[in-house]
This record gives structure tokens, C-alpha cells and sequence, in this order.
């Protein structure tokens, strides 16, 4: 498999798309498209072109895609989501002791 392809088939999994739904997306066989993937047939500029638009990507950032861009990617939006987490959890603990003093003041009376 070369360099293109790999990256085709790792963008095509991240999006959670089948050979067919890709084929069928870029109006070829899926067959075709499995030969685009492993590298068995050389992409033409038109189809590299129609592929990386398929990805929101441009040609140049589809060939200079890298593993370890989406990597990066996916740690900072883990660390922004666990920031959002942290931040409910604080919110929930204050609605929580909010609670519990209007619970509280209300059997005292």
C-alpha cells in the first residue's frame, strides 16, 4: 500500500465510511477504489483532487497528510473536552450544595 493510499484508507475510516460508500461518493466500482487505496492504481490529478475535496482537504494537504496531524488533533480535542467536563462537574457539585441548603431550610422552618 503506498503513502496515499494509506492516508485515503485511514481518512476513509475516521469518517466511518465503507470502499462503497467512498465509490460510490467519487461515482467509480468499488473495486477501483480498493486499487486506489492499496496502491495498485496511480491516482491522476483530477481524482486526487476529487478525493481530497471528498475529505475537505486540498491536494497538497492530502499528500502531506500525516497519522500523526490527526493525532494531534484528537489529543487537543480530548483535553478541551475533559476541560468541558471538568467544569460541568464543578457546576453540578454548586447546583448540588444548593440543593441541599434550600432542602435543609425548608424542614427547619
Amino acid at each position: 500500500m503506498n503513502k496515499v493510499g494509506k492516508k485515503i484508507r485511514l481518512l476513509r475510516h475516521q469518517k466511518g465510511w465503507s470502499q462503497q460508500d467512498v465509490a460510490k461518493k467519487l461515482g467509480i466500482s468499488i473495486p477501483a477504489f480498493s486499487k486506489i487505496e492499496t496502491g495498485i492504481t496511480d491516482l491522476n490529478l483530477s481524482r486526487l483532487i476529487q478525493i481530497a475535496k471528498l475529505f475537505n482537504f486540498t491536494a497538497v494537504q492530502l499528500l502531506s497528510f500525516s497519522e500523526t496531524d490527526d493525532v494531534n488533533d484528537y489529543v487537543d480535542g480530548i483535553t478541551s473536552i475533559q476541560q468541558k467536563l471538568k467544569e460541568r462537574e464543578e457546576l453540578i457539585i454548586q447546583l448540588q450544595k444548593k440543593v441541599i441548603d434550600l432542602y435543609s431550610k425548608l424542614y427547619k422552618s
